[in-house]
């Protein structure tokens, strides 16, 4: 089949520049196959058939979101094969802390000319993010709006769906007085507070590619490490432990992501000196003049997750999370967050 108008591309939009994405991007999608994918790219819907049978009520978890103004950083550096990393982990680290395993994913690039070999660099980037939560990319668009965008500039963002059966959804209630606080190291700055980091940094005039001894890495590296997703080792944890809750530590930082996996009249009291805080935080607090309040209240401080769990297992659930560690526990009354 032949499709082609060159009345459309004169107008802007070049519908063969997006088969020809489709064709680059085909084997990273294949990558992401599990068992329930059902359909491949290119139909007008993606389709998943669950395995039900160990689910006595099965709930559907759905999380969406984008990786912001982080994409900035992306353009600046001609870089697109990560930043897809961090659309899925902003989605899945979101459901996973109901208990829910994600599923499957799909993509949703606008952009203002269509590089297939730019598109198919930033698929490539959510197919490996979808590798790594353990689900498949089923579907996805990519729409090409010139006159709004400029040729280089695009924007990001998808959505997942997860499985939890219904007894075992995590919800505030489970959570106890005594209870330990664990801490996932995160990569580094994830994909919150870019808007300041950017201005902080002046990127647009910043030489990226300089390298940082005290970053250990340059300035654009650190800026773009992408987010750690945190499927896997939390489902196994659950697997193996008594947990009661799970904060993604995303936009608001501790101060109004802790909060959301605590029932009234319980708080968190979280030793600061027990954080450990990749360097990125205290150069960017520093060369911003950012109070601490504001850094905790914006930015994961070197924590992408909080795990709270039984006190009884928290050795077993630091055990199979993958560096976590204790920074604090749950207390009765007073504030729902204190730092100290």
């Amino acid at each position: 089949m032949r499709s082609f108008s060159e009345s459309y591309r004169a107008a802007g939009v070049d519908i063969t520049a997006g088969y020809e994405g489709v064709k680059l991007m085909r084997a990273d999608v294949e990558r992401t196959r599990i068992p329930g994918t059902i359909s491949g790219i290119g139909g007008f819907g993606g389709l998943f058939a669950p395995d039900l049978t160990a689910v006595a009520e099965p709930v559907l978890v759905s999380g969406t979101d984008g990786v912001g103004t982080k994409l900035r950083i992306a353009q600046l550096m001609d870089k697109h094969d990560t930043v897809g990393i961090d659309c899925v982990a902003m989605c899945v680290n979101d459901v996973i802390c109901c208990g829910a395993k994600p599923l499957f994913f799909l993509d949703y690039i606008a952009i203002g000319k269509n590089t297939p070999e730019k598109v198919a660099a930033i698929v490539s980037g959510v197919a490996e993010g979808c590798v790594q939560a353990g689900c498949a990319l089923i579907g996805g668009e990519t729409a090409e709006h010139p006159g709004m965008m400029a040729p280089q500039d695009y924007d990001l963002a998808g959505f997942t769906v997860g499985l939890v059966d219904k007894s075992q959804i995590l919800s505030p209630e489970r959570v106890r007085p005594g209870d330990v606080i664990l801490a996932l190291p995160s990569s580094g700055l994830h994909s919150n507070g870019y808007s300041l980091v950017r201005k902080v940094f002046d990127v647009e005039h910043a030489d990226l590619g300089a390298w940082s001894d005290g970053l250990g890495t340059t300035l654009g590296e650190a800026l773009l490490a992408p987010t750690r997703i945190y499927v896997k080792p939390v489902l196994a944890a659950l697997a193996a432990a008594d947990i009661h809750g799970i904060s993604h530590i995303t936009g608001g930082g501790f101060y109004e992501n802790v909060p959301r996996c605590l029932p009234e009249g319980l708080g968190a009291k979280i030793e600061k000196a027990a954080i450990q805080t990749p360097p990125i935080f205290s150069m960017l607090q520093r060369l911003g003049g950012i109070p601490e309040r504001d850094m905790f209240n914006t930015y994961n401080m070197g924590v992408g997750m909080v795990v709270v769990v039984a006190k009884e297992d928290a050795d077993k659930a630091a055990a199979v999370l993958d560096g976590a560690y204790a920074i604090g526990e749950i207390v009765s009354g007073g504030e729902q967050v204190v730092l100290c």
